[in-house]
């Protein structure tokens, strides 16, 4: 049981991160607060499960396919409809939530309304690790991330376009002075962003059972998760993505009766750390590296 809770915990964090990760990156570079996030996630999962299962294509080929495809949509939706309203934080957040709609709509209308298994496996078969079975997909997605994570961090922090888009993070005006071009880093960062999502349901289109309101959850979640790290900062996204997964994992697995409150119970914690700590886990940090 308590195998089977941390290796859920740990899968489910990844994914999360993940997500997160692109949330993060895309409201500190532009302010902007994207609802549509994981429907970007439920599209990958989708079009890699038509590709293999209708087209007939071979299960890299539809990843590819899917996370450039994914990626593209992003960047068009933040050239087209985003970037003309994010100066207004509301109707930013309806032009969202309306993508993310439209996007579910679109699942239904071409994949239908049933929940579907999934794609094949990446990998398949099973890893004893400690004397426990592993799936060597949950495996696959555990290091993925970790590459990932890693990767992303490396480029902001060790590459001249990475600390172009953390200066315009860090005062947009200032880097317009400097000569960054500001519009560019943040399409940049969308596209970055989205195509973390992208990759995050290419992992989870094996594991998860695929269904058109897929979307709902994860995007409760990651808002949860940025709330609890501190808005913005992207060590809080990963701890809180740890913190909530586990907690899911917990209710999941020791109380299966009742696994509908698994959301409830996550929020819950988030809820305690801001009576506590309003700025999130690693809020202060974040505003005082912003100077």
């Amino acid at each position: 049981m308590a195998e089977n809770i941390i290796i859920h915990g740990l899968v489910l964090s990844g994914v999360y991160a993940l997500l997160a990760l692109g949330f993060s990156l895309i409201f500190g570079v532009a302010r902007i607060v994207n609802l549509s996030h994981t429907a970007f996630y439920m599209l990958a999962a989708y079009l890699i499960f038509g590709l293999t299962s209708s087209a007939g294509l071979s299960l890299y080929a539809s990843i590819v396919i899917a996370i450039v495809a994914v990626t593209i949509t992003g960047i068009l939706t933040y050239r087209v409809l985003i970037a003309r309203v994010r100066q207004h934080e509301a109707t930013t957040l309806i032009v969202t939530i309306a993508v993310a709609v439209i996007i579910q709509e679109a699942v239904l209308k071409g994949f239908g309304g049933e929940p579907e298994a999934g794609t094949p496996r990446i990998v398949a078969g099973a890893t004893e690790v400690f004397g426990v079975s592993v799936l060597n997909q949950q495996l696959l997605t555990l290091g993925v991330v970790l590459l990932l994570l890693l990767a992303t961090w490396i480029f902001l922090m060790r590459t001249k376009t990475g600390v172009a888009i953390r200066s315009v993070a860090q005062d947009r005006e200032v880097a317009n002075l400097m000569g960054i071009d500001v519009p560019r880093m943040e399409m940049l960062t969308m596209a970055i962003s989205v195509g973390l999502a992208a990759v995050a349901g290419a992992l989870v289109a094996p594991l998860f059972v695929l269904t058109p309101a897929m979307w709902a959850h994860p995007l409760v979640m990651i808002l949860a998760v940025v709330v609890l790290g501190g808005l913005g900062s992207l060590k809080g996204s990963l701890i809180g993505a740890l913190v909530l997964a586990f907690a899911e994992s917990l209710v999941v697995f020791l109380a299966p009766s009742g696994a509908f409150l698994k959301t409830s119970v996550a929020l819950t914690i988030m809820l305690i750390v801001i009576l506590i700590k309003p700025e999130g886990l690693f809020g202060v940090v974040f505003e005082e590296e912003r100077g």
